[in-house]
């Protein structure tokens, strides 16, 4: 996106009347922001949904002292911004009809070739919820995914910081600008994310913090990643916001359940029971429902130690796949008698102990 482009896609972003669908559309119909501006008012009637009210804001030139204003504050702060035609622009956003026309960010990211998860939950996390949100990314780790959070208190902060921790790159989705982090408490954590990771945002260094702006950042954690999990979340929040959206737009959603009696844990049971998210109890079932193969990181391989200690069930497996050589998943779980639930919990543990690797087609075989 050239710094022209830019200009115009600024100046048309704020125009009344115009949000994020009316702007893509009239770029992909004029061929560029520029030629918005440029186009004929007889030839922009002609877009579906496009009325006299917009044409007549379109005349309004105040539009590109904004514009103006917003680039200088770019150039200064050297941050990075991607339209949606752009190849840095998140992939599976572009896909998201609502998705921004533009996206701000700093740090090092890198969305190519990985797998992305977006975590969310309520900010009053829980003990129990700390524990699972650090032992899940912990064993996810091996396959390198990238953490999207909004980087609030609760459940965003300490996957951000579990992801951290275990060198995997991580994302906040902001809802304000790149000039300032709310909530100031978390300034501390800024250079460690941007150093395998960063801040996304789609809001000018005008915007604040407000309530609405929450809601809106909550589709781009949704729409940018494979899957959404949701950690605890009371009966209504956020959190469910965003778990809404990743199902409208076909992504994977997934609860952590619990006790009845938990008040953070109603809205995860709830998700649960009326089926818009899978039950998840490990990383073994994420790894199964999204079809993940621990072998396939280019940067770590398994290897068998000399001395390994097997569980019962993992040594039942174990023995079951030295004598068969390779075998299907469903084969291998009908054979020792253990739920494909459970049976992708036994291999995920042996194939992080280096005693079995995952083949093409759901195949496994012993090391």
């Amino acid at each position: 996106m050239t710094e022209s482009e830019l200009y115009y896609t600024l100046a048309l972003l704020q125009v009344e009347g115009v949000g994020d669908i009316v702007a893509k559309k009239l770029i992909n119909h004029c061929g560029s922001a520029e030629k918005v501006f440029q186009s004929k008012k007889s030839k922009l009637k002609t877009i579906d949904g496009i009325g006299q009210f917009l044409l007549r804001n379109l005349a309004n030139s105040s539009v590109f002292k904004l514009a103006e204003e917003e680039i200088k504050f770019i150039k200064q702060q050297g941050i990075t911004y991607a339209s949606f035609l752009d190849n840095e622009y998140p992939e599976r956003l572009k896909h998201c009809v609502d998705g921004p026309t533009i996206l701000f960010s700093s740090g090092n990211i890198d969305l190519k070739k990985h797998r992305i998860v977006s975590i969310v939950g309520t900010r009053q996390i829980t003990s129990y919820g700390i524990d699972f949100c650090r032992k899940l990314i912990e064993d996810l780790s091996p396959l390198n995914p990238i953490i999207v959070s909004g980087f609030a208190y609760g459940v965003d902060i300490v996957a951000h910081q579990a992801a951290m921790e275990n060198n995997l790159q991580t994302i906040g989705v902001l809802a304000h600008g790149l000039n300032q982090i709310y909530p100031k408490t978390h300034h501390k954590y800024i250079a460690k994310m941007e150093q395998n990771g960063g801040f996304l945002t789609e809001f000018w260094s005008s915007s604040n913090p407000d309530k609405e702006n929450f809601v809106r950042r909550n589709r781009i954690v949704a729409g940018i990643s494979e899957a959404t999990i949701v950690i605890e979340s009371a009966e209504k929040g956020g959190s469910l916001i965003t778990a809404s959206l990743a199902n409208d737009y076909s992504r994977e959603v997934f609860a952590v359940p619990g006790r009845t009696t938990d008040k953070y844990s109603s809205g995860c049971n709830n998700l649960i029971k009326t089926q818009r998210a899978h039950l998840l109890t490990s990383a073994a079932d994420l790894i199964y429902i999204l079809n993940w193969e621990l072998n396939s990181k280019p940067t770590q391989s398994v290897q068998k130690k000399l001395f390994v200690s097997l569980e019962e069930e993992e040594q039942k497996v174990y023995d079951y796949l030295l004598k068969k050589g390779k075998e299907l998943m469903d084969i291998i779980a009908l054979e020792c008698d253990f739920p494909i639930y459970k049976l992708s919990g036994i291999l995920l543990n042996m194939e992080l102990k280096g005693v079995v690797r995952p083949l093409p087609g759901k195949l496994f075989e012993a090391i």
